[in-house]
């Protein structure tokens, strides 16, 4: 989910390949939506707006994209929203891509996040459920990406002078990510989710290995046992984690007004029974939970508008949107 410039409309992706935009008063289908590989974990996948979209009306999604056989890929685009009448997407291109597509439905993460001064757009890449490819530097599985607005590898990236898809590469041994961010001070935060406990948080650093699938506080679903990370010094640890796990579906830092005691804070939508949004205060380099918010249902997505309201997204069929604010003032009007 994206807020546009003004707060009063939303983009909105859901996974079976629907991009949807929300006035306030209705939900509107937007034409020109990729094809997706809708299947287990894939379909369409996250949606953010440019940093120059007032100008340009670019908007960059990601979605699960068929290859050869069975395999399938996570791929990220960027096209211009025109609406007035019947909104649409205009001049879609694909700017990046999973390399190589295998196959499996799930763990594409494909999260994305552009830097507080526009220049980079950084993209989660997840294993794909695979045991090898998060260590592997001939791809970019498992893998954070810095790349520029148009897809292309940024200058400065610390395994440029390797080529190929390491000039890609930011940061490796992810195995899952659902939420990428960027706090108050311009640090990189992702969320992952672990095996059979050990969800992370992760203050994303370049040229760092997080270690997975060496590494984790969870173990395999098999029961089988996964060193933790005390016993690799060499690999970056997290800042935080969680067994038994929250299931991050994403998570944003908070920078409004209306509820200034969360300013700075990540929110983290749970997709896990009862968990609904988890407080974190980010200290430094530090991390540490502070709240939670019950909810009876799984949450998918959270979003900051811009009058500070808090909006979420239910999972599942029949899901809603949530608009989370504060009441007024006595006596306002």
């Amino acid at each position: 989910m994206a807020f546009l410039p003004g707060g009063k409309e939303a983009l909105v992706t859901e996974k079976s390949g629907q991009l949807k935009l929300w006035d306030g008063a209705q939900v509107l289908n937007v034409a020109g939506a990729p094809a997706v590989a809708y299947a287990g974990q894939g379909g369409l996948g996250d949606v953010i707006l440019s940093p120059d979209f007032a100008k340009s009306g670019l908007v960059y999604l990601s979605w699960a994209e068929a290859g050869e056989g069975d395999t399938r890929g996570a791929a990220v685009g960027r096209a211009k929203l025109v609406r007035g009448g019947a909104p649409r997407l205009e001049g879609l291109e694909v700017i990046w891509r999973q390399a190589p597509k295998v196959t499996g439905r799930g763990h594409y993460s494909h999260r994305l996040a552009f830097s507080p001064d526009g220049k980079y757009l950084f993209v989660a890449s997840g294993d794909r459920q695979k045991m090898t490819p998060a260590q592997d530097m001939d791809t970019n599985l498992g893998k954070v990406l810095r790349l520029l607005p148009d897809g292309k590898p940024a200058p400065g990236n610390p395994f440029a002078d390797k080529g190929g898809v390491n000039a890609e590469i930011w940061s490796l041994g992810h195995r899952n990510i659902l939420g990428l961010a960027f706090d108050t001070k311009g640090q990189l935060w992702d969320l992952e989710h672990g095996p059979a406990g050990g969800d992370e948080l992760n203050l994303v650093k370049p040229a760092q290995n997080y270690g997975w699938p060496l590494v984790s506080d969870g173990d395999h679903y098999d029961g089988k046992v996964i060193p933790r990370p005390a016993t690799r010094p060499d690999f970056a640890k997290a800042a935080l984690g969680w067994t038994p796990v929250i299931a991050p579906g994403n998570m944003i830092f908070y920078t409004g007004k209306m509820f200034p005691e969360w300013r700075g804070q990540a929110l983290i939508a749970g997709l896990a029974k009862n968990t609904g949004v988890v407080r974190v205060a980010v200290e430094g380099e530090s991390a540490r939970e502070v709240a939670r918010h019950p909810m009876d249902k799984r949450i998918r997505e959270i979003e900051q508008a811009p009058d500070g309201a808090i909006w979420l997204l239910e999972d599942g069929k029949d899901a809603r949107m949530l608009r989370l604010s504060k009441p007024p003032k006595a006596g306002a009007r």
